[in-house]
């Protein structure tokens, strides 16, 4: 069995052991997307693949309305469903002016507002929502809007590094121009990609991230310690989005009479 029939194999039983009839999933025209959108086609499971374009850069919306037109033809528990979500976030932008909200926050709104469009449809269908983070995103850099696009109900490639899910896509037969665009997550009117954010490539980060945990070799090249130092940088400062919520629980009756004893 391919990792790919693992994968499928993981998404149906869970599913189906929990009552879920629907696979909820939004595509964005990248790798990450296109795998999990077929990923939960093969299922069998009744499937909606959502475009939610926000301003969106054309390119990246072509990509996204190509592939779900793929999904449907080949497979028929697949609906392809559109989405724009571009006037509801204008008009949060303006209700939001006086604040002084940051180009970043607005950039996080959008992914928040695609994570509520998913739930909304998930919730209406006995459905769940499926997640496309990738493991350097999800437990390396914290590449990802908490509450947004982190906010899912399983995540079936989140142990995959971004390389593992291309050769997925190549077996997969994920269309060319997908698996050749350059990563994005889809949130800026400028098209950035992921390494114009980031600073390094995902084969890099995946470099850092395995050397952080299974250290092979001292002698770096100065790329190699910039990568190092942009890793440690991301993920430090996006720790809190990897880590489960802080909860405080109450001291027992017989710890605070030790105390006050």
């Amino acid at each position: 069995m391919s990792l790919a029939d693992e994968i499928t194999a993981w998404i149906n039983e869970y599913a189906t052991s929990n009552g879920i009839s629907t696979l909820v999933v939004g595509v964005s025209g990248g790798i990450d997307s296109a795998v999990t959108s077929t990923l939960a086609a093969r299922t069998g499971l009744a499937t909606i693949a959502l475009n939610m374009p926000i301003h969106q850069e054309i390119g990246q919306f072509g990509l996204a309305k190509m592939h779900i037109s793929w999904l449907e033809e080949n497979f028929d528990n697949v609906e392809g469903r559109h989405v724009d979500l571009t006037k509801t976030f204008d008009t949060f932008s303006e209700q939001m002016g006086g604040q002084n909200l940051s180009s970043l926050v607005l950039a996080n709104s959008r992914a928040r507002l695609r994570m509520v469009t998913l739930y909304a449809i998930a919730g209406s269908a006995n459905g769940i929502v499926v997640g496309t983070g990738n493991k350097v995103e999800d437990f390396g850099v914290g590449f990802f809007t908490k509450y947004g696009d982190g906010g899912v109900d399983i995540a079936p490639i989140a142990d995959l590094k971004k390389t593992e899910v291309y050769s997925i896509g190549k077996e997969l037969g994920i269309e060319e121009d997908i698996q050749k665009a350059p990563p994005t997550d889809g949130l800026w009117d400028d098209g950035r990609t992921d390494e114009d954010q980031m600073g390094a490539t995902y084969e890099e980060l995946e470099w850092a991230m395995e050397e952080k945990e299974n250290p092979q070799s001292d002698q770096w090249t100065e790329r190699q310690k910039s990568v190092m130092e942009i890793f440690l940088s991301l993920h430090g400062a996006n720790s809190h989005k990897m880590k489960p919520i802080p909860v405080y629980y109450r001291r027992r009756d017989s710890q605070r009479e030790e105390d006050s004893g």
